[in-house]
């Protein structure tokens, strides 16, 4: 058994850098194959007190800028960060998931509602320019970024951007080819040649991902954070966006392509400039533990992380199933190293099916998996829309072939541990995690929220648990239904706990529970 004290530095952390109530849940509002319809900015407004009573306080909501692919675009296709949905460019006024207006709307029906709103960013890249330009660049190898694959040459790329569509509202800058530093397209040259062409007098970004010598570039016109010029715009973008937008927070999307040290200075610039205590999480999509601390000591500890690895152990575990050591879901995990700073979650729009990354969590451990994030005491949930809804969408995959994917909606139960966790998960956190397939852990409760919780969970045979929560002579039910005998702690606040097969059981204070029915 294992007894851990919240510490006041973490405590204070979530509560006042997460921008959430006690016990903050964030949600994704989206996923990747949303109907570009723009209704999705009209379906948070609608659902924003809904979502709220269940027991959400922050959304993540997608790139609200006009993208290349015009409607179809996710929003990481980046064109114009000033055009929200307002102006005539790319084919549409209205972004995918609305106009400009629409999303204002939604963003203050959520705060009304009492949610924070995070805005997904990308400062990595822009795309779909205008223009061509003539410059002189270097062909690099895209395996290994270091390694050069012929001579400076002239190309001829899309580096011009002009936004004709805004004529100059609320900036009048230009972007040319001086303000990026490689991209991977040469009018010149044959369509079967591959490179990153990295651009005269530039270099690739140290503090980046070292896969590939450096992960600098991902795709597009690479933005080059060296250069005052585009910093200093990306910063005067940031004021323009807090003084019209009402956020909270922001999502910063590929952060391991980005130079690390940019993030707590434009941080620090729009939290001086608003005046606000602005929340910040980073996507570093690695596996890799150590990756994601790199980045965390390179920002000084400013940006929050989803934690990558966390994800992986649920993804080979549901792919596993009993022959996962479950005594092992939270090894080499951020929320074990750096709980304050872990941002934790099942899926996203990244890992569905279909997706580029895709390591998606077999439906069958994703109540196991929720019950993981959401039922304990350590690290920041975000609930996936595509596990809260459910989804249907058709994509061809890596064989060429069109394939219908179902995603099963598991509301239900998000819902019971979303209640749980507002209402019985505080307190002291006893560990049991001493089965490789059965494990548990209770929270004993605190005198404001008193009663304690119980969580028993097993991949493989239906297991049981011996375990202290902490009030004696106390009933307990299992609020998920799968066990419908209750269980009753002995003299001294010990009880055997249950779960079936393959499942999870949460078991709180039966009477609560019939005065709340």
């Amino acid at each position: 058994m294992n007894y851990f004290v919240l510490s006041t530095f973490s405590f204070l952390y979530m509560y006042t850098t997460h921008s959430t109530a006690t016990n903050g849940v964030m949600m994704q509002f989206f996923h990747w194959y949303v109907k570009p319809d723009g209704s999705l900015w009209n379906e948070l407004a609608e659902k924003a007190d809904e979502l709220s009573e269940k027991g959400i306080t922050a959304v993540w909501l997608p790139p609200a800028y006009k993208g290349t692919g015009g409607v179809n675009d996710v929003g990481y296709g980046v064109y114009d960060r000033y055009d929200l949905g307002e102006f005539d460019q790319k084919g549409t006024v209205r972004t995918k998931y609305g106009t400009k207006d629409e999303y204002v709307g939604a963003i203050k029906q959520a705060k009304e509602a009492g949610i924070s709103v995070y805005a997904d960013i990308v400062l990595n890249h822009m795309m779909g320019a205008d223009k061509e330009e003539e410059f002189k660049a270097t062909p690099c190898s895209p395996d290994d970024r270091h390694q050069e694959i012929g001579e400076e040459t002239t190309i001829k790329s899309w580096t011009h951007f002009t936004f004709p569509g805004r004529n100059g509202k609320y900036s009048d800058m230009e972007w040319h080819w001086w303000h990026f530093n490689a991209t991977d397209y040469d009018s010149y040259e044959d369509d079967d040649f591959e490179a990153v062409y990295l651009f005269e007098g530039k270099e690739f970004h140290d503090q980046v991902d070292l896969e590939k010598g450096s992960f600098d570039y991902l795709m597009g016109c690479n933005l080059d954070l060296y250069n005052p010029e585009v910093t200093d715009a990306i910063k005067r973008w940031g004021e323009w966006y807090v003084d019209t937008i009402d956020l909270d927070g922001f999502r910063f999307d590929a952060v391991k392509h980005v130079r690390a040290g940019f993030f707590p200075q434009w941080m620090k610039h729009v939290q001086r400039y608003s005046g606000r205590t602005l929340f910040s999480v980073g996507e570093y999509w690695s596996g890799n533990i150590a990756d994601l601390h790199r980045f965390i000591e390179l920002t000084s500890d400013m940006v929050t992380l989803f934690d990558a690895p966390l994800h992986y152990n649920f993804h080979h575990a549901s792919l596993s199933g009993s022959h996962y050591n479950m005594s092992t879901i939270f090894d080499n995990t951020l929320v074990q190293d750096r709980p304050e700073l872990a941002v934790t979650l099942v899926d996203n729009h990244d890992s569905q099916p279909l997706q580029a990354l895709e390591s998606w969590v077999e439906g069958w451990f994703k109540p196991l998996a929720y019950a993981l994030i959401l039922l304990r005491r350590d690290g920041y949930p975000c609930v996936f829309y595509g596990d809260y809804y459910g989804a249907e969408y058709v994509d061809e995959g890596d064989d060429g072939e069109a394939h219908k994917i179902v995603l099963d909606s598991h509301q239900f139960l998000i819902d019971k541990f979303l209640k749980a966790r507002h209402t019985y998960s505080y307190g002291p956190q006893y560990d049991y995690f001493d089965h490789p397939n059965t494990i548990g852990w209770t929270r004993l409760g605190t005198q404001g929220n008193p009663g304690g919780m119980a969580v028993v969970m097993s991949n493989g045979d239906a297991g049981v648990k011996r375990m202290d929560i902490g009030h004696p002579d106390y009933t307990y039910i299992d609020i998920t239904g799968h066990v419908s005998e209750p269980v009753t702690t002995d003299e001294d606040g010990w009880a055997d706990f249950c779960c079936e097969a393959g499942s999870v059981s949460v078991w709180v204070p039966q009477e609560d529970f019939f005065q709340e029915a």
